[in-house]
């Protein structure tokens, strides 16, 4: 019993000892760190930028035209309102009942002056073949030569009256010049169709741009070429200015400019804003706008120090373009700032670089808003 005893004691005793020896370990190694974010980075970059600002403007069809005939007739059938038709393509018959007759008509005139040009030539070749016999005068022979030549002239009139009557007759289907929608009609079936009278409005809506009209101040600064951003509600993208009227409307101030945009996803007669360059381009240093985080009172970035933790920087932002924004003061160009996951970070704190995305992955911008 007494061995048994002393074991017991020897055995907590070891026990104790290994605690102690756990203990000084982990005292030793100290606290357990935070364990290291994955994070997304970008590079601020310098570019050349230019303060631009916002303008009214509309979504314009390049093809908006009332289409009209360029014959009379009765109308027999004409396309419906939203009816989409190819370039080419039926937009309304008119009753060609008339014209196919004035057809048929002329082309029997034409038959009959041919025929009396072919009686005339054998004749004129008659007298020439007896010209040495005396048997006709000079002037039978003249009278000959100016009956063909008014056979052959009625010949080219009624062959011209005949080719004028055809073309009538293929206008009386009015075609689409160009591929679009039936947008309005300006007449119904069964109503008579005068000459130039409009029939239906027809609209492009798939070669569309913006037109805007600006300030004249602004004349000097808007280039044909440039690029043009387009924004409706919160949808925003880039298009790029098409041509640029240098003609100033004397009461308003304000001169046209055409946006090209693609694709077409708005609708012809959608509000949109536009934005054009208002002053001279400057270098700036910018950065997506994913690394900004920003407060009710201030704005930061998180910028990935030396050592693999992250610094906190205020920043003071400025002009803004695309996913890019100008940095006016908190960051440098070079400067690797964390654009996934910053509102979470604290200063200090470990993060892991994942996907990083260098400045060349990222196009500068060329117009900002001032």
């Amino acid at each position: 019993m007494k061995a048994t005893g002393t074991g017991g004691m020897n055995f907590a005793k070891a026990l104790l000892a290994a605690g102690a020896a756990v203990a000084t370990a982990v005292q030793a190694a100290g606290p357990a760190g935070p364990a290291p974010v994955s994070v997304e980075v970008a590079t601020a970059h310098t570019t050349k930028l230019a303060p631009h600002t916002w303008i009214p403007g509309s979504v314009v069809s390049r093809d908006d035209a009332r289409i009209a005939g360029i014959v009379a007739g009765r109308v027999m059938w004409i396309a419906e309102v939203g009816q989409r038709v190819a370039a080419g393509g039926a937009l309304a018959r008119l009753d060609d009942t008339l014209v196919k007759l004035k057809v048929a008509d002329l082309q029997a005139q034409v038959e009959r002056a041919q025929a009396q040009a072919k009686l005339a030539q054998t004749q004129l070749d008659r007298y020439q073949n007896l010209a040495a016999t005396k048997i006709y005068s000079p002037s039978q022979l003249d009278d000959a030569r100016a009956q063909l030549e008014v056979a052959q002239h009625d010949v080219a009139r009624l062959t011209a009256q005949l080719g004028q009557a055809k073309y009538e007759n293929e206008q009386s289907q009015i075609r689409a010049p160009f591929p679009g929608v039936v947008a309005e009609r300006f007449t119904q079936r069964g109503e008579y169709l005068q000459v130039g009278a409009p029939v239906v409005r027809l609209v492009n809506t798939v070669d569309v741009e913006a037109r805007a009209t600006a300030a004249l101040a602004f004349a000097t600064s808007v280039k044909p070429g440039q690029k043009a951003m387009l924004r409706v509600a919160s949808e925003q993208l880039t298009g790029k200015v098409r041509a640029v009227v240098p003609v100033g409307d004397e009461r308003s101030r304000q001169f046209e400019i055409r946006v090209a945009f693609s694709p077409p996803q708005w609708p012809v007669g959608t509000a949109v804003e536009v934005s054009v360059p208002t002053g001279a381009e400057r270098s700036a240093v910018v950065v997506p706008r994913d690394a900004i985080v920003v407060r009710q009172s201030h704005s930061y970035v998180m910028r990935v120090a030396g050592n693999g933790t992250v610094e906190r920087h205020e920043i003071e932002s400025g002009s803004a373009v695309e996913d890019l924004v100008e940095i006016r003061s908190g960051v440098q160009a070079g400067d690797r700032l964390v654009v996934r996951g910053a509102e979470l970070l604290e200063p200090g704190q470990p993060i892991t670089i994942v996907d990083p995305r260098p400045a060349a992955d990222r196009r500068p911008a060329k117009d900002v808003e001032g």
